[in-house]
């Protein structure tokens, strides 16, 4: 047992010498460490510097270097990713071409100057259906909707079938022309038999056959036959019409009510629907010939003097922002609303593309008043970017080339295919006149992300 612990006991007087000689050793680098991070950065913690020290060994070790790395560059490619992002979103202000791209896209500018142009008065409006074009079906009397044979959108044509109501007053109505035809035909029989036995008592009178009260007889009952013959017909021809108003006629007398297009068109609303009972006057259809709309627009007081009836007026649509469409005024209000101090003004709007669509909201502008200082540009000069009318300047250089910087502007009247420019342009401002396209083209393709790998 002696022997054991003379041996054990220098062993662990060893390894006490070892661990102090590494901490010292450690307690040295450490210092070292926090000095040169002293002398880099003298306002920072120790702590700060103990914490740096700790992620350089963390750095060393292989796996902490790669998770430490991907890290790093996962951070900073999403934040140059979304930097990249917004300033490609974005269209470029500006864009340089060289000689060459200036002729390939035929682009041309000169200087601009100010003139005059006819003040343009502008105003809301709304396309609807043209009423003069339009029928809306209703139910003709009580009923039970058995079908409906056409669907909102649909095309059909005059006579067609749209609803099929089956309907006691029509079942009546029927009857009563069924009545009225056989009354008819009895009461026909009935007048030509009455004018026989009168011919015939004629003849017989002249005779001297018969007693002239007999030939009296036969001529009060050939105009009484007459006389119900004609009560017979009123009453077929009245028992007729109820069945035509109806949309009875020609039917059995199964009730049945065909309601049929009175024109060619397009199945605007459709709000009939099979089985439901509905009562007399009931909207079940409405159809519209879409080729012909109304412009209804609503002019302030101070505006009421620039409509007259066969002027023409422009306006464009949210849906075409790009495209002018002209109408034709075909009413004028007699006076103003009393309630919006407003003028209402019809026009009738050519569609026979049939782009335009009913309930469309419209920019109406209307030529007059006062000439308002403006420059005028070709229309190919004036381009859509990002919803606004947009030019571009032109800053030429000495090799051909030229810099061009896009400007939103404000647009006047148009005519002759020329666009005043009310606001954005000054005089001798270099404007593009023609390749416009290219190079709001050029900008746009500038703007477009590209693919990253």
């Amino acid at each position: 047992m002696m022997t054991m612990r003379t041996i054990t006991r220098p062993i662990t007087l060893s390894l006490r010498a070892l661990t102090l000689t590494a901490l010292l050793s450690l307690g040295c680098k450490k210092d070292k460490s926090v000095a040169a991070t002293d002398s880099v950065t003298p306002g920072s913690a120790r702590g700060t510097s103990d914490s740096a020290g700790a992620k350089g060994e963390m750095a060393d070790m292989p796996g902490m270097a790669m998770k430490s790395g991907t890290a790093g560059s996962q951070k900073g490619g999403s934040g140059e990713t979304s930097e990249k992002g917004e300033s490609k979103a974005a269209i470029a202000q500006s864009i340089t071409f060289n000689s060459a791209q200036v002729q390939h896209g035929g682009v041309r500018w000169a200087p601009v100057a100010a003139g005059s142009s006819a003040g343009v008065a502008t105003m809301p409006g709304e396309l609807t259906v043209n009423e003069d074009r339009t029928a809306r079906l209703g139910a003709p009397g009580r009923g039970r909707v058995l079908s409906v044979r056409a669907q909102p959108g649909e095309v059909v044509g005059r006579g067609q079938v749209l609803v099929v109501i089956q309907s006691a007053e029509a079942g009546m109505a029927q009857a009563d022309v069924s009545k009225a035809s056989a009354e008819v035909t009895s009461r026909r029989a009935g007048a030509q038999y009455a004018a026989s036995a009168r011919a015939r008592a004629e003849r017989l009178l002249a005779l001297k056959a018969i007693p002239r009260q007999d030939y009296e007889r036969a001529i009060a009952d050939d105009e009484q036959a007459r006389a119900a013959l004609a009560q017979a017909t009123a009453e077929l021809q009245r028992a007729r019409s109820t069945a035509q108003q109806l949309g009875a006629a020609g039917a059995s007398s199964s009730g049945e009510i065909m309601l049929r297009s009175p024109l060619a068109g397009v199945v605007l609303e459709r709000t009939a629907q099979s089985g439901v009972v509905v009562e007399a006057g009931a909207p079940l259809a409405v159809v519209t010939d879409p080729s012909s709309l109304w412009l209804q627009v609503k002019a302030a007081e101070a505006q009421a003097g620039l409509f007259q009836r066969g002027g023409q007026l422009a306006f464009r649509v949210p849906a075409y922002p790009t495209e002018r469409f002209t109408a034709r005024i075909d009413a004028v209000g007699a006076g103003l609303d009393p309630a919006t101090r407003t003028l209402g003004v019809r026009a009738v709007v050519a569609n026979v593309a049939g782009r335009l669509k009913p309930s469309m909201l419209a920019t109406v502008e209307v030529q007059g008043g006062l000439r308002v200082v403006a420059i005028l540009l070709p229309d190919a000069a004036v381009q859509l970017m990002e919803g606004k009318p947009t030019v571009f300047i032109a800053r030429p250089d000495v090799k051909g080339g030229a810099r061009f910087e896009r400007r939103a502007v404000e647009l006047g009247a148009r005519s002759g295919g020329q666009v005043a420019i009310t606001r954005g342009l000054l005089a001798g401002d270099v404007v593009v006149m023609s390749g416009a396209f290219a190079v709001k083209a050029q900008l746009q393709k500038g703007s477009m992300p590209g693919m990253e790998m």
